[in-house]
């Protein structure tokens, strides 16, 4: 019994000694020198020349990847498939002052996500610009795109953004973006969210963003944008949630709202709507939050069949000038505010 013991014994030590050194090289694929190439100037470029990947083994996608840096096997070599860029996590890629979108980084041809958070914080001393060109190179590839609080990050959104046409995720949040939005943005049509809340954008939503047949999340909020809503919105057959709060939007609600069956939230609060209640209000079936609030919409509560809205939990229609009295029907919804302060 003894000797098979010691048997098994050294049959797990050749076992482990095998695995940590003859099998090494079979674990560990290669990574493609250009891409290894394109990704460290890409990195160097938002983080400083400093960093070099000194302390990575044996590239970026071995042993000790990088915190924020995805990657994926493609014909037996590692590819760059994500590329997150800010502080998200203590060991994340930080940014550098003066940070520069270098053209290698569109030299990643399997890029699926890239992402900056809290990168570009200057606007007085370091104000950085999104790059025109070149984005066309990841129209193959890449299928989300997120700039969030980035208050350094000034001018127009790049209409080359409207050639992505994989895109899936397109999120703009809490920058200082200018502009009007890109008209070609409606060729996008694998797209499912699209947030640009929170810039300083301005003119009109443009009537191509009703080619957005995908589209579940629909957040433009807390920007300066005006003119009516465009009638083609209710093109916008899956749209789970719409937030549109917190602009200059003005005239009437649109009668396409009913086309709307699966729209759980809509957000019109703080904007210049007017022209009364939209008998299309009761036919989103599906509306779980509805905030009209602080707009001049006016007209009579009763005018809409509330009962229809069966799903409704929070109902704000405050600063509204509405008259008439409460119906039932509105006394079971959760939280309800009616009148305000006027």
């Amino acid at each position: 019994m003894k000797s098979i013991s010691q048997a098994i014994f050294a049959l797990s030590i050749l076992c482990l000694v095998s695995w940590c050194f003859g099998e090494e090289e079979f674990d560990v694929s290669p990574m493609e020198k250009t891409e290894q190439e394109a990704l460290y100037s890409a990195i160097q470029g938002f983080a400083g020349n400093w960093w070099n990947g000194s302390d990575l083994y044996p590239d970026p996608c071995g042993w000790t990847p990088i915190q924020g840096v995805s990657c994926d096997l493609f014909d037996g070599l590692w590819y760059v498939t994500a590329l997150n860029i800010g502080p998200v996590h203590d060991n994340s890629l930080g940014c550098a002052r003066n940070v520069k979108f270098r053209p290698q980084l569109f030299e990643l041809k399997h890029l699926r996500t890239l992402s900056f958070f809290n990168c570009f914080v200057s606007s007085g001393r370091y104000p950085i610009t999104i790059p025109s060109k070149n984005w066309e190179k990841l129209a193959g590839s890449l299928e989300s795109l997120e700039f969030r609080s980035n208050p350094g990050l000034i001018g127009k959104i790049p209409t080359t953004f409207g050639l992505l046409n994989k895109l899936q995720s397109l999120v703009l949040l809490d920058n200082g973006l200018t502009g009007e939005l890109p008209t070609n943005f409606g060729s996008l049509i694998n797209l499912k969210r699209l947030m640009l809340a929170g810039n300083r954008f301005t003119g009109q939503i443009p009537n191509s963003f009703g080619g957005l047949s995908e589209l579940l999340i629909f957040d433009l909020s807390r920007n300066s944008l005006s003119v009516s809503l465009p009638l083609t919105i209710g093109s916008l057959h899956a749209l789970l949630k719409l937030d549109l709060s917190n602009n200059l939007l003005e005239g009437n609600l649109p009668a396409e709202f009913s086309n709307l069956k699966n729209l759980t939230l809509l957000d019109l609060r703080n904007n210049k709507f007017s022209g009364g209640l939209t008998l299309s209000l009761q036919e989103m079936y599906s509306l779980e939050e509805l905030v009209l609030s602080n707009n001049p919409i006016g007209g009579n509560l009763i005018s809409l069949k509330w009962k229809n809205l069966q799903r409704l939990v929070i109902l704000d229609l405050s600063n509204m000038g509405l008259t008439g009295e409460i119906p039932e029907s509105i006394s079971g919804i959760e939280e309800v505010e009616i009148f305000g302060s006027q």
